[in-house]
């Protein structure tokens, strides 16, 4: 693809600088989210068709036939397309299995356990950097999030921590299979990486997340939550089977990849007419009102925001590619610094701001990188968000979640901790994969 067409090159000219600019002031907007509540899609749709615009006028100014110019534009709708539908399926999954009252099964029957702080500490932990492998880090945080908040009600520093672990074990979870994290997704979908490789990254990410969740640890009250009435949540007809279903539309989707040579998202589309017709065989055997299923109610509640968000970055970032600012970006960090350096910097630049336009940009980078690399840059894009509360969707929800039990400065004591994972992780990596 890379060689279908060339840059424009003019990235000093005023137009191309100003392009620049719009992507700047979006993404300003998108990192206020906490404080404006304008959702974070809105902006980098509206830079994205803005940079285009001035893209077609530079094009048309060099020279360059329309031909050219659609070319570089299918390029960005065709890697929009096939992550979008990808992430479509999984997020209407999730939902199946919300509504089926899988989580909330799992949350009562959490709460009614009557575990100490320590020990709801880990579990809580633990669950979500699983969960995180297979949804993305914003809806385990979120998951998981409301049983912290249910059972540490009565103990603010129970849920300032508890919610920092969770950001923490969300990122790091999602880094280490193609399912759990949008950029892991991304750099398996550009054939960087088989799907099987990026579980190299398994026991860095158990690194990334246990430093700094064992000294939180020991800032955990050493005491239980108050007795609670909570009542037993049962599960929905057909709950296990969407669960499994979803399993066998992971592996349906790994198969299409590896042996057909498909791209990925074909096979969850498969498996997600195969939900569709076991929803319609639950409409009809269950049609009293608390057990009807509506498989495009599913659809409907994805996470539609973030999907949009993803096509503004998308083209954006796409946009600004064609100019010349990704190689000249390539040239500054990865010529210049090294991969390694510049691979840990990605990670550090995520912190701030959303992996997702940071690793999209790597990618159409077209850097020629051995797998070490680019296992290396998938770690620290995805757990780099740890490093501050507004580093990943997951910190950003669970600080609107919390009731302001859990804000930027309270994540950010912690912040050394997580550094400490974070080059903990790096190191393990090159022990292990280097």
């Amino acid at each position: 693809m890379a060689e279908e067409f060339k840059n424009l090159g003019l990235t000093g000219t005023e137009r191309g600088i100003y392009t620049v600019l719009i992507f700047i002031v979006a993404y300003g907007f998108v990192m206020a989210e906490e404080f404006t509540h304008l959702r974070k899609s809105k902006p980098v749709i509206f830079a994205a068709a803005v940079i285009w615009a001035h893209v077609a006028i530079l094009a048309q100014e060099a020279g360059v036939p329309g031909e050219e110019l659609h070319k570089a534009f299918e390029h960005d709708l065709k890697e929009y397309a096939e992550l979008m539908l990808f992430l479509l399926v999984a997020m209407t999954y999730i939902n199946a299995m919300a509504e089926r009252n899988v989580f909330e099964a799992l949350r009562s029957w959490m709460i009614r356990k009557q575990f100490g702080y320590k020990q709801l500490f880990w579990i809580t932990g633990i669950i979500t950097f699983f969960l995180s492998a297979v949804a993305d880090n914003l809806t385990s945080a979120l998951l998981v999030g409301a049983v912290v908040l249910a059972v540490g009600a009565d103990n603010e520093k129970f849920v300032s921590i508890g919610f920092v672990n969770l950001v923490i074990a969300a990122n790091a979870g999602g880094a280490f299979c193609p399912f759990g994290d949008i950029t892991t997704l991304m750099v398996w979908q550009a054939g960087y990486a088989e799907f099987f490789d990026f579980f190299k990254l398994f026991i860095p990410s158990i690194v990334n997340y246990v430093v700094p969740a064992f000294f939180m640890w020991q800032a955990i009250p050493d005491e239980r939550p108050q007795a609670t009435n909570e009542a037993a949540v049962e599960l929905k007809p057909g709950a296990l089977q969407v669960c499994g279903l979803f399993l066998l539309t992971i592996m349906s989707a790994v198969s299409f990849k590896q042996f057909l040579h498909l791209p990925p998202f074909m096979g969850m589309m498969l498996g997600l007419s195969v939900l569709m017709l076991y929803g319609y065989s639950l409409k009809v055997r269950y049609s009293v009102e608390g057990s009807r299923f509506d498989i495009f109610n599913k659809v409907k509640e994805a996470e539609w925001d973030t999907l949009l968000f993803f096509f503004g970055v998308v083209f954006a970032v796409g946009g600004l590619g064609y100019i010349g600012y990704l190689e000249l970006l390539s040239a500054g960090m990865y010529d210049g610094l090294g991969a390694t350096t510049a691979n840990i910097l990605v990670g550090l630049i995520s912190a701030v701001v959303d992996n997702i336009p940071v690793m999209f940009a790597v990618l159409n980078m077209h850097l020629d990188m051995d797998l070490y690399q680019w296992l290396l840059v998938t770690l620290t894009a995805g757990v780099g968000g740890s490093l501050f509360s507004v580093g990943s969707a997951a910190g950003v929800a669970l600080m609107g979640q919390s009731n302001h039990k859990y804000t930027f400065f309270s994540h950010l004591k912690w912040t050394p901790v997580i550094a400490a994972g974070y080059a903990a992780s790096i190191a393990t990596h090159y022990l292990i994969n280097g």
